[in-house]
């Protein structure tokens, strides 16, 4: 059984029940924002359309647009140059949302220290529609637009049932999306008074998945391979933004997703220039994303040359969000790395 089908039939019974010492370039020359316990009062903007995609209606399997949503929280302060904090919810590319309490939890320990941390949805296979009595000629046409013919294409060679299918095509829509996220945060960081130099992306399960293919994967990547002709909602999704991701937080994740790109298209998109990388993961036997996986990215890095440190939570599964290392939990774990690596000056 090779990864891609581990993966898939993992997630269906989810969804029932080492370091070198490079020194980082990025300065913070703001204000001193960041301080170490909560201090500022956060202000929360919920449901903001950050673009659109394509998707399938779930009565009728007719084409429609999905209006893709993210929640904003920054502290109530005027301060410039405050880093910001991308985060994706899991749930097994089949659902999930941004208002995960744990995520919630998550966005106020970070912007009552100064962040702006958005959460963002993404489309999952709950929008992709039915499958029911579509033959696999059909397919090409029910996702043009929403999947490349060749990552379709792809699909067939790993995946058994309809269901792993979906989860295939909306691994590819959640990189879309949260790509058109990031990019409008770029779009928008005089508004939140973000500073670009200090970006981070993280998430967990299927979000820690999209968050080390966002990291790692070119920008044309997920973008490019869909024409405005096919996919017209691409031109809401500010194209013409770039962006740099400084750190990555990987909560129990993999990097199957990277593998299936370089499945696809026969690239390899691991290079010396990639974001450093903070990784917790739990140690106990977890058939979804094993912590082999963990240990297999982290050796890609060390050959690499990139920073990264690994936690591993002994003791734990998948969905440790509770777990402790010494004492601290995920939250300052995660912070310490971000405060250290991005030469943050907290007060």
């Amino acid at each position: 059984m090779n990864k891609l089908i581990t993966y898939f039939t993992s997630l269906a019974v989810l969804f029932l029940v080492g370091c070198n010492d490079n020194t980082p370039e990025v300065q913070n020359n703001g204000e001193g924002t960041i301080r170490s316990a909560s201090t500022f009062s956060v202000v929360t903007q919920e449901d903001i359309t950050y673009a659109e995609g394509l998707g399938r209606n779930p009565s009728n399997s007719s084409l429609v647009t999905v209006p893709l949503k993210l929640d904003i929280y920054f502290p109530d302060n005027s301060y410039s140059d405050r880093p910001v904090f991308m985060f994706i919810h899991g749930g097994g590319f089949k659902g999930g949302t941004k208002t995960k309490p744990e995520i919630v939890e998550m966005a106020e320990y970070y912007a009552s220290r100064g962040w702006v941390f958005a959460s963002i949805d993404y489309r999952t296979t709950e929008e992709l529609g039915s499958l029911q009595g579509l033959s696999q000629d059909d397919l090409f046409t029910y996702y043009k637009g929403i999947a490349p013919q060749e990552w379709i294409e792809n699909t067939f060679e790993g995946a058994e049932t309809q269901e792993q299918v979906q989860q295939s095509i909306a691994m590819y829509t959640a990189q879309r999306d949260s790509k058109a996220a990031l990019r409008w945060l770029i779009a928008n960081a005089n508004n939140y008074n973000i500073d670009k130099d200090l970006i981070t992306v993280g998430g967990a399960s299927a979000g820690a998945i999209t968050t080390i293919a966002l990291g790692i994967s070119n920008p044309e990547d997920f973008r490019d391979e869909i024409s405005l002709d096919d996919d017209p909602t691409l031109s809401s999704t500010n194209l013409d933004q770039t962006y740099d991701i400084k750190s990555m937080i990987y909560f129990w994740g993999s990097n199957i997703k990277l593998d299936v790109f370089e499945g696809v298209y026969q690239l390899n998109r691991y290079d010396a220039n990639d974001p450093e990388l903070f990784m917790a993961h739990g140690d106990q036997p977890d058939p979804v994303t094993p912590y082999e996986e963990a240990l297999e990215l982290q050796g890609i890095y060390d050959s690499l040359g990139i920073y990264n440190q690994l936690y591993t939570l002994e003791g734990f599964g998948h969905g440790a969000w509770n777990a402790t290392v010494n004492g601290k939990g995920l939250f300052e774990l995660s912070f310490d790395f971000l405060v250290d690596r991005q030469n943050l000056i907290t007060e």
